[in-house]
């Protein structure tokens, strides 16, 4: 989607952006996504950690760096050298915005204590993202994403009823908190224009999937109980769940009476329609086992493709239990542009989309280490 001027929502905005790894880094190519432009300081010799993970291209660059690091510039300092450290300090004075998952307490021991960098800069803001937040007795704990899923509570609600507990397929800990910085930093961007001050962002790993519990908190806050592992079925919706075709799995979800009753007209399936035990969702809920068994009874005698048309056409939500490589195939994917090539590689595209401003990703590849470091250097130095 672009406007006829190719305006970005965030052109004029510079970032500084102190991350590694993920969740900063995810944070911080969206900022360029959106049209900021993103400093990447690095470390000199090896830059990001991740420009060391796999896997890699033919070329030998990192597809996990890629991925994250779109539209940057790239300049290699030593923040123990006082000259460089100086030069960062100068690039600082002209920055809109900081982004940082350092341990919390390393930016103060270089004397960039984010309350104080918003003192000597009253516009800036500066995005503090950890694992546990700057505060409370976990703040110095070491994290990782599978470290925070469990701490949180989130691995032991994921998987099958009496199986182990599982990590989601994805880093969504680190992934959520880029998100929640990104969102943190464009309400503080808000602020600015009408209050004209900065703030300190304290962003928490924990904080974040925790909050995105949803129905394990509504268990634990309102009824102080823990809920238990159930599988691909929803805990209060019925029939909410992945379902056997003849050949492959797909995922039937009625969230009311009316779309369960257009469902066992789809399915012709009249005795399972007037079943006093489906009668209602409570009803469902509480016999969910046996009307799992009576759709999948049905469900098998077709292919998946002849029961997705079939049901999409009586306006039921259905889909294939996709895998990432069908997924990345669909003509909603490309239609949407989730994948774009960037000098012949293809990556992930940008999901936030705008009616009035450019909303393609950032063009540009991810840079070498210290590609920019000349030009930067001469610029704030």
């Amino acid at each position: 989607m672009k406007n006829a001027n190719n305006q970005k929502a965030l052109e004029g905005v510079v970032v500084i952006d102190l991350t590694h790894v993920l969740s900063g880094p995810f944070c911080t190519m969206m900022l360029a996504d959106q049209g900021a432009r993103v400093i990447k300081v690095e470390r000199p010799g090896a830059g990001d950690d991740s420009r060391a993970f796999g896997p890699f291209y033919d070329d030998g660059f990192s597809v996990y760096f890629e991925f994250v690091n779109r539209g940057k510039e790239s300049i290699a300092l030593n923040l123990k050298d006082s000259n460089d450290l100086a030069l960062l300090r100068r690039m600082l004075q002209k920055a809109d915005v900081v982004v940082e998952n350092f341990r919390p307490g390393t930016m103060a021991r270089l004397g960039l204590a984010p309350d104080r960098l918003v003192e000597e800069n009253p516009r800036l803001i500066v995005c503090s993202i950890s694992g546990f937040g700057q505060t409370g007795p976990m703040s110095q704990e070491p994290a990782y994403d599978t470290v925070v899923q469990a701490l949180s509570g989130l691995m032991s609600v994921t998987g099958d009823p009496g199986g182990n507990p599982v990590r989601t397929g994805t880093s969504i800990g680190d992934l959520s908190a880029g998100l929640f910085a990104y969102a943190a930093i464009a309400t503080a961007l808000a602020a600015r224009e009408r209050t004209g001050v900065g703030t300190a962002i304290d962003i928490s790993m924990l904080d974040g999937l925790f909050s995105l519990l949803e129905h394990g908190l509504m268990d634990a806050l309102a009824k102080h109980i823990d809920p238990q592992r159930i599988g691909n079925r929803h805990p209060s919706i019925a029939p909410f769940d992945t379902f056997h075709c003849k050949d492959r799995l797909i995922v039937i979800c009625c969230g009311n009476d009316h779309l369960f009753q257009q469902l066992c007209d789809a399915l012709e399936v009249p005795e399972t329609k007037k079943d006093p035990r489906f009668r209602t969702n409570d009803d469902r809920i509480k016999n969910q086992e046996a009307l799992k068994q009576a759709l999948e009874e049905r469900l098998k005698t077709q292919e998946a493709a002849a029961w997705l048309k079939k049901l999409e056409g009586a306006g039921i939500p259905v889909g294939f239990v996709n895998t990432v490589e069908e997924a990345r195939n669909m003509e909603q994917i490309r239609a949407r542009n989730m994948v774009v090539e960037i000098q012949g590689r293809q990556v992930p595209g940008s999901p936030l989309k705008m009616s009035r401003y450019d909303s393609q990703c950032a063009a540009s590849p991810p840079p070498a280490l210290d590609a920019h470091g000349e030009s930067l250097r001469k610029e704030f130095g």
